[in-house]
């Protein structure tokens, strides 16, 4: 165990940002899957919008890389395309 004060703030800070990361995470995981779901392009569009939002916050507080933000994002878009085709 550490013997620190520093140290020990350090453990009880990154426990509360993992669960914070862990939580923000799963909601944007959640969105994405609900917006796949979705038929109706209009819709669809409409969401998409807070869905980048969200996965921009994301990747700007490295909660997830801004890879995989990026990738998310361009799924999505090419998902939402085909929806009018």
């Amino acid at each position: 165990m550490a013997n620190h004060k520093s140290s020990l703030k350090r453990i009880r800070q990154t426990a509360t940002r993992r669960l914070r990361n862990r939580y923000y995470a799963k909601t944007a995981r959640n969105a994405v899957r609900n917006l796949r779901k979705l038929t109706d392009k209009a819709e669809a569009q409409a969401k998409l919008v807070t869905i980048t939002k969200m996965l921009d916050k994301l990747a700007a507080k490295k909660t997830i890389s801004k890879n995989k933000a990026s990738n998310l994002k361009s799924k999505l878009a090419l998902y939402i395309n085909k929806l009018g085709a």
